[in-house]
């Protein structure tokens, strides 16, 4: 007892000598050392205003040079096009003329008006039958149900659904399965099997299996992220399961299916093929300043307390319907006027059109409270995937380092939802540079579209379609590109519209090229200190205010609040259950037997469609200011010192690991002790890697028979994909690290004039003829030649040399590594 009197004693009287020093230090202090202090501090606060006024000017200047520059061009188109009608009234006085093309008009305007409302009905008719079936997949082919997600340990309300093909597609069960998964964010299942030239069609055409992960309206009671990705984990191995003889299944994940996707692939590194990111948002914080005010809800809306507050409201499930709103007010005079203008305008031949997307559009899906915080946490506020930081459950941190599959990304410029920084920033954000991607053994394949937009990725535009062709016919090769980043271009050379001819090409990126595409990232700290405040709003939400919700809140009130949503009563106001429209459907069926459309030079029809784009326009000229005055508040709020200063903490990002740290990986380490080992299987895989290496593209005919080397000629036939990937990823550490040794060390893997000779010459033959190499290449070649003690280059070598040959006339051992490396 006494010692412990004189230890806290001691330790007081440390405590009070230390607090004399410090105020004896601060008095001490000279006025000049006093007063660089200050300055400093001025000067920080000084450099963030003008940070904060820099934001808002550009941010400023950004809308209004677009806005101006937009619709003064819309403006004028509108004008020009009045000032024709109204020549073409002065130019024929004729009354007569005038009133009969009135009546021509006033007769086609009703009568579509009855259409309209008539289509209006149905809608709303398919949406009650929706609701009340559940809300089914929209797949426009037949399915059946291979797994239900709900039978599973750990249940959810995923299924996996093996798609039917179509009279006249014969499937090969031996070809690679493709698995799409769609997007969960208010929506139902189907948007990527939606149209029959949508993903599943291009797979289907082709011959491959197709499975289609959906999901039902309602939730599993307590189900979360984690139970998800172990459902999408199972229905992948039902598929492997299903196709023992195909390499593994290609899995594509649309819009927030991507991220889901990279879930599963960073969890089960060993499982899946190459994966495809459509319009994935990842890298949430990304965008650029005068564009994309979707990303700063959180910043405006209050962060994670928000869904938390409506889950709470929906009695512990929240309401897609609301995801679904925010979708609309993106773009309001397309999502309240435009496309019922189109569909009025066009009644005779746009109503199944309309209806068919409708239904999808307006099947509302629900997910836990659990689901949506973490999505909104994790990854829109928090944009904790990129960081690594994400965590499905505690203590499992969710890494993309871990995917060992080829990744490829899809973006599109015309994307206002997942911009193409979203899409690709994780990359930059996750590895040093393309040295590292290479070094782990990872393909990273990435487009950017100019045009197409979010739905447009994966719905039925032409260019997306052509594009996702590209991928199916491509995935083979894809797999034999040796480690690193690539860009994948679609080159067009003849031909239009669908029977164009084109090919691809992958060239190898740096990430500094990668990064050109958001070269300013600084409007990315506000979001910083936007994440801490919602971390700090969420815990004040739970503590103080949840309660009393929650006490407030029963089953039959979050149903009625579900019921009376805008979205639902839109289209359940208009359907055949509301009396006053009764009389609708009659109506429509008079108009359908006396319809007589007016004269497409109608000048009244001319001037209704110039009238409608006035209008439209107007509400986008509503919409780009409040989208201004958004983004404005948002940097007014989030980008001062005092906000950066809150949010530094949030501000980290993962630590990357330099050259030196890289070579000292046991990977790297283990690859350049056998630099001298193997035999003819080695030796081509790095003769390849070292030619493409020295090119720094790949065109897809060189692709293809790299690809037609690797996987249908002996030796490299008897290996299996994971085999053929170790070999692959080996040699790229050896190139990487030692070039030159791996060139003066290839005479040790091929022991044989014979080998040798047939080495230099299948490295000859996948670059195609002489006259189409680079220098580079050319160079290579040659010097493959001296140093295996071979005559020049004398001619092309235009067949495969290792045709037909059988593995017993190739003298060359296979190096794979020992169970201990």
């Amino acid at each position: 007892m006494t010692d412990t009197v004189a230890d806290t004693g001691t330790t007081s009287d440390h405590v009070i000598e230390s607090m004399f020093d410090s105020v004896a230090k601060a008095v001490s202090e000279s006025p000049a050392v006093m007063l660089n202090r200050r300055v400093e501090a001025a000067t920080k606060i000084s450099d963030g205003l003008q940070t904060t006024q820099s934001f808002l000017m550009h941010s400023a200047m950004s809308h209004a040079e677009r806005i101006s520059r937009e619709h003064q061009e819309r403006f004028k188109a509108s004008l020009a096009t009045l000032s024709d009608i109204a020549k073409s009234f002065s130019e024929k006085p004729d009354l007569d003329e005038l009133a009969e093309a009135w009546q021509a008009y006033v007769n086609d305007s009703t009568q579509r008006a009855a259409l309209f409302l008539d289509t209006m009905r149905e809608r709303g008719d398919i949406f009650l039958e929706h609701e009340a079936a559940g809300c089914p997949p929209v797949l426009t082919y037949d399915y059946e149900v291979v797994l239900d997600g709900a039978n599973l340990l750990h249940p959810c309300n995923y299924m996996l659904l093996k798609i039917l093909p179509p009279e006249g597609i014969e499937i090969d069960a031996a070809l690679r399965p493709y698995i799409i998964i769609d997007p969960r964010a208010g929506h139902g299942a189907g948007i990527g099997g939606f149209k029959s030239d949508s993903q599943v069609g291009v797979a289907l055409a082709k011959g491959h299996p197709v499975y289609f992960v959906a999901f039902r309206r309602e939730p599993i009671p307590g189900q979360d992220l984690s139970d998800v990705t172990r459902a999408e984990a199972e229905f992948v191995r039902e598929v492997a399961r299903r196709h023992p003889q195909s390499p593994k299944p290609v899995i594509t994940g649309n819009c927030q299916g991507g991220w889901a996707t990279l879930l599963l692939a960073a969890t089960n590194h060993d499982l899946t093929g190459p994966i495809v990111l459509n319009g994935s948002p990842v890298a949430t914080w990304g965008g650029e300043v005068g564009k994309y005010p979707m990303r700063y809800n959180g910043g405006i809306l209050g962060g994670t307390w928000q869904p938390m507050f409506w889950s709470d409201m929906g009695d512990g499930v929240f309401d897609g319907a609301h995801l679904v709103l925010n979708f609309e007010l993106l773009n309001p005079s397309r999502n309240y006027f435009g496309k019922y203008y189109d569909l009025y305008r066009d009644i005779d031949h746009g109503r199944e059109r309309f209806l068919e997307f409708e239904k999808w559009w307006g099947g509302f899906f629900l997910l836990n409270e659990a689901e949506i915080h973490w999505i909104v946490e994790q990854l829109f506020v928090g944009n904790r995937l990129a960081k690594n930081e994400a965590q499905l459950e505690p203590g499992r941190h969710i890494d993309v380092k871990n995917i060992r599959s080829p990744i490829i990304v899809f973006a599109s410029q015309g994307d206002n939802i997942t911009p193409p920084q979203q899409a690709l920033n994780w990359i930059a954000d996750s590895y040093a540079d393309a040295s590292e991607i290479r070094i782990r053994g990872q393909r990273i394949i990435y487009m950017v579209h100019e045009q197409v937009g979010h739905l447009g990725i994966f719905v039925s535009s032409k260019i997306a379609k052509r594009e996702h062709s590209e991928m199916t016919g491509t995935m083979e090769a894809i797999e034999s590109l040796p480690p690193g980043l690539y860009e994948m271009k679609i080159d067009d050379y003849q031909g239009h519209g669908e029977g164009r001819e084109f090919t691809v090409s992958f060239h190898e990126r740096r990430l500094d090229q990668l990064r050109a595409l958001d070269a300013k990232r600084e409007d990315e700290k506000p979001f910083a200190a936007v994440a801490r405040m919602s971390e700090i709003q969420a815990q004040l939400y739970d503590l103080c205010l949840r309660p009393f919700v929650k006490a407030a809140v029963n089953p039959g009130i979050a149903e009625l609040a579900r019921m009376l949503h805008p979205l639902r009563l839109q289209r359940g106001l208009v359907s055949g259950r509301n009396p006053v429209m009764a009389g609708v459907t009659g109506l429509a069926e008079k108009a359908k037997e006396e319809r007589q459309p007016a004269a497409a030079d109608n000048p009244f029809v001319q001037t209704e469609k110039v009238f409608a784009a006035l209008f439209e326009q107007s509400i986008d000229f509503m919409r780009d200011v409040r989208d201004a005055m958004y983004e404005n508040m948002f940097f007014s709020m989030w980008s001062t010192p005092w906000a950066a200063s809150f949010g530094a903490p949030n501000l980290l990002g993962r630590t990357l690991k330099n050259e030196a740290e890289l070579r000292a990986l046991p990977e790297v380490q283990t690859a350049l002790r056998h630099i001298s080992e193997g035999g003819f299987t080695e030796a081509v895989i790095r003769m390849l890697i070292l030619l493409a290496d020295s090119r720094g593209e790949v065109r897809r005919d060189r692709l293809e028979r790299a690809g037609a080397v690797l996987t249908e000629d002996e030796p490299f036939r008897s290996l299996n994909t994971d085999q053929r990937r170790q070999i692959i990823d080996e040699q790229t550490l050896v190139v990487q690290f030692e070039r030159e040794a791996a060139i003066q060390t290839l005479p040790d893997l091929l022991k044989t004039n014979e080998d040798r000779k047939l080495a230099a010459e299948v490295a000859q033959y996948v670059p195609g003829s002489i006259e189409e190499m680079s220098p580079n290449t050319l160079e290579m070649l040659q010097r493959f030649r001296h140093v295996l003690n071979l005559s020049p280059i004398s001619g092309d070598i235009t067949k495969d040399p290792l045709a037909g040959r059988s593995f017993g006339t190739l003298r060359g051992g296979v190096r794979m590594p020992s169970a201990a490396e």
